[in-house]
């Protein structure tokens, strides 16, 4: 593949990554508007979380099953089978109905982004790794931001049908051009299916210091940031808006460019390691200077920026620990998986802490997970060695 085509390439899976990350913004810009036409609040709020917890449920199991039916094939038909769904939110359907798309919708979700970074990697060159693989962590953020952005002047325009509809052409638009630019890409291993099978697999997966370890130490990223960007804002005072505002965006900017930079100069277990001690020593500043609100609000954009480390660095280790591009699949879809247990409990776990125990809780919450990122990887490390062997393969069968 050429560099140019290359380029285009990642671009559009990174495009695809965006379309994912919409299955759960095009609810979240919408909420209020759906609770309109629902009359439940609660729904809605099911409605959002849905998406993800196909992912908590499936995520490893859809690393197994993905390579075994080609990683071309799997992307087109997740962006045709998002776009479809989308359509068909499009008429606002009873609720049950909506509900159950968006179930289906999960599984689209998630075949995108477990394939986007595997295929993503496999596409750029070595030299490019680093930018590719933190240019695709950053899909979430963007996505968010975009639709906050373009989602209001949509429905203002076309209603809430016409935000779907715009979504489900994206995501058609993104399946074509995808179906032209990557390359076919041949099954893997046909070792049959069956619940001891992918139970014996989850154990491969999360035993391996290789395969499991990006996963691991993302779970300690998820569970924070979100919950962070959540929560967190409301508690700057006068500073509330700037705070809102600013700490995703600084997240993105910090792992584009500072990210990137150090990605050249050190592994990315390493730099994981970084960003999460730079996040110990924000929550550390964080308890001295809570009194000040502008010393609140630089502790809380400090944080923000350690987890944009963090967030790209992460990524970036798929490759960099794992060859294989089975190996890969299995650990972007461990990603995938603990990663959405992170998001699904960081948030209610910070509201409690900061009901019970105030400015406090925070510190109490934010800490510990980014010792913990620190100790696992450190662990993983130890045990990995300086060997490089495949890192999930059972040994052959005896004859």
């Amino acid at each position: 593949m050429s560099p140019a085509r290359a380029a285009v390439t990642v671009l559009a899976l990174w495009s695809a990554g965006l379309g994912a990350a919409a299955q759960f913004g095009k609810i979240s810009v919408i909420f209020y508007d759906l609770v309109a036409v629902y009359g439940s609040a609660p729904a809605i709020a099911v409605m959002v979380s849905v998406v993800g917890f196909v992912g908590l449920v499936f995520g490893t199991t859809a690393g197994i099953v993905v390579q075994r039916l080609g990683l071309r094939r799997v992307i087109v038909a997740a962006l045709l089978l998002g776009a479809g769904l989308s359509a068909f939110q499009a008429t606002l359907p009873p609720l049950p109905l909506m509900l159950a798309s968006r179930i289906l919708e999960g599984l689209s979700h998630l075949a995108i982004v477990v394939v986007g970074p595997v295929m993503i990697a496999q596409t750029a060159p070595q030299r490019w790794q680093g930018l590719v693989m933190t240019l695709w962590s950053s899909f979430f953020g963007v996505s968010f931001a975009l639709l906050a952005l373009v989602g209001p002047v949509l429905v203002s325009a076309s209603g809430i049908g016409g935000l779907f509809l715009a979504h489900a052409a994206l995501m058609t638009g993104l399946a074509l051009l995808l179906a032209l630019l990557l390359p076919d890409t041949p099954r893997g291993a046909a070792e049959p299916f069956s619940v001891p099978t992918l139970l014996r697999q989850h154990g491969l997966i999360y035993r391996s210091p290789r395969v499991g370890a990006p996963a691991m130490g993302f779970f300690c990223y998820t569970i924070l940031y979100v919950a962070l960007l959540t929560l967190l804002p409301p508690l700057m005072g006068g500073f509330r808006p700037h705070a809102a505002a600013a700490m995703p965006l600084v997240s993105i900017a910090v792992s584009l460019t500072a990210g990137v930079w150090l990605l050249r100069r050190i592994t990315a277990v390493r730099l994981v390691q970084a960003g999460f001690a730079a996040g110990l020593v924000a929550t550390v500043a964080m308890a001295f200077l809570w009194p000040s609100e502008p010393g609140r609000l630089a502790a809380a954009l400090l944080l923000a920026a350690a987890m944009g480390i963090v967030q790209g660095a992460s990524f970036a280790s798929i490759p960099q620990l794992n060859a294989d591009d089975e190996d890969r699949a299995m650990a972007s879809g461990a990603v995938a998986q603990l990663g959405n247990l992170g998001t699904t409990t960081g948030t209610p776990l910070l509201a409690f802490l900061v009901a019970a125990f105030g400015p406090a809780g925070v510190i109490g919450f934010a800490a510990p997970p980014c010792v913990a990122g620190i100790a696992i990887h450190a662990l993983q490390a130890r045990r990995r060695g300086p060997v490089s062997p495949k890192a999930c393969r059972p040994p052959p069968a005896s004859p």
